[in-house]
């Protein structure tokens, strides 16, 4: 899967994804740490990515895109140091690839984690 992460995400989280054979990119690692967040999605978009992001702007501007074609993940986790994250991210991604590959939301919180697929509503 392709990854894109958002300025929140920790480098070493994208480190791990590319570890376990995802293609995965940060938006430090292209000098876009200041990309405007409609920018980011337009990139996602063009590029077949899954945002990765603690920025909860980012479900509503999927949400209200109307694109089935877009994937964001929205952590929205207290504990957001990279080994946590990817801890979640072993038990979330195993069972949410699936409707990340065709359009999903996957909010992950703490102890559960929701998928709303896309468009929002069907």
């Amino acid at each position: 899967m392709r990854f894109l992460a958002d300025m929140g995400v920790a480098r070493r989280v994208v480190e791990w994804l590319r570890d376990q054979g995802h293609d995965a990119r940060h938006l430090r690692e292209e000098e876009l740490q200041r990309l405007p967040d409609d920018q980011i999605f337009r990139k996602a978009v063009a590029e077949n990515r899954v945002v990765l992001t603690l920025d909860l702007d980012f479900g509503e501007i999927v949400a209200f895109s109307g694109q089935q074609n877009v994937s964001v993940v929205l952590f929205r986790l207290q504990n957001t140091r990279a080994p946590h994250v990817i801890d979640r991210l072993r038990v979330v991604l195993p069972e949410a690839l699936s409707a990340l590959e065709q359009g999903a939301v996957v909010v992950v919180e703490e102890s559960r984690f929701r998928i709303r697929r896309l468009p929002i509503g069907r």
